[in-house]
């Protein structure tokens, strides 16, 4: 996962600052057919064909190599690709968490048999910090680097080099509604709309619990920040400035900046980013009123 982050936010910033432009014009950097061949072979292994092969040896060697195949065949259909990709979000999470602020406790990973529909604020209070606002950072990125990428790169190295990446992201945002019974029964969808709107108006206070309030569930989530050391809150700071990576290359590359680089340009998006942040919160109280 650091891999990962590293190597997309990396790419973004070639891409945002120029470098890349500069060091295709300037150092004549061309798409080279063999790199993109070892890129391709690279990306059968992120596809995970080459790590399910030794669960497909051992049963093959038990059972033989046709039940083997069968029954890796079996376990794709029945999607298991997803559950795998989807546990290890969970994994790198609390692990993410616990290294930096303490506190190791059980986590649940979602094993048991599910036999009855979870609502969607459920499913929100369980994935939201460690899966879905992860896999919409890595489709953002995603889909930003595809829009300012310059054509030193075909379409199909880039396609078998994200793919993994893209496979994640889907994962992390899908994985619990596709394991959800009636998941997609309409009538089911409307209920959980009506529940979400009920818990994410609900105000807390002492003694409300997180399935009942949206503000209880907040400062529950946050709680691991306050009996944390200094250091690991710089450090938490720190990696959430990498959000800026986005305002200040996107706003260098919108069109009514005209190509200026001037530093007020950088200023006015935060002038703008404000005024909505205000109107936002005047709103909100207006509707308590």
């Amino acid at each position: 996962m650091i891999g990962i982050y590293i190597y997309l936010y990396g790419q973004l910033y070639l891409v945002l600052s120029g470098l890349q432009k500069t060091l295709i014009l300037e150092a004549k950097v061309k798409n080279i057919k063999s790199l993109e061949t070892a890129l391709a072979s690279q990306s059968f292994i992120q596809l995970g064909l080459l790590t399910g092969l030794p669960m497909v040896m051992e049963i093959g060697l038990e059972k033989g190599f046709l039940i083997a195949f069968q029954d890796f065949i079996l376990m794709q259909l029945q999607l298991a690709a997803f559950f795998f990709t989807f546990s290890l979000g969970t994994k790198t999470h609390y692990f993410g968490r616990t290294i930096l602020h303490g506190g190791a406790k059980y986590r649940p990973t979602g094993r048991k048999v599910v036999v009855f529909h979870a609502n969607f604020s459920e499913n929100y209070r369980l994935y939201s910090r460690s899966h879905f606002i992860k896999g919409f950072e890595l489709m953002i990125l995603l889909v930003v680097y595809e829009l300012f990428k310059h054509t030193s790169q075909s379409n199909m190295a880039y396609s078998f080099i994200t793919f993994s990446v893209w496979f994640m992201s889907f994962t992390w945002l899908c994985a619990p509604f596709l394991f959800n019974p009636s998941g997609f029964t309409w009538e089911i969808i409307v209920g959980d709309w009506r529940d979400w709107n009920r818990w994410i108006k609900e105000q807390g206070g002492i003694g409300i619990q997180q399935d009942k309030s949206w503000q209880s569930w907040w400062n529950d989530e946050q709680a691991h920040l306050r009996g944390s050391g200094v250091g690991a809150r710089c450090l938490e700071i720190i990696l959430s400035l990498r959000f800026f990576v986005y305002q200040y290359g996107l706003v260098y590359h919108l069109d009514i900046t005209q190509s200026n680089t001037n530093i007020i340009v950088y200023a006015l998006s935060w002038v703008v980013i404000l005024a909505t942040f205000f109107t936002v919160k005047v709103k909100s109280l207006f509707l308590l009123l």
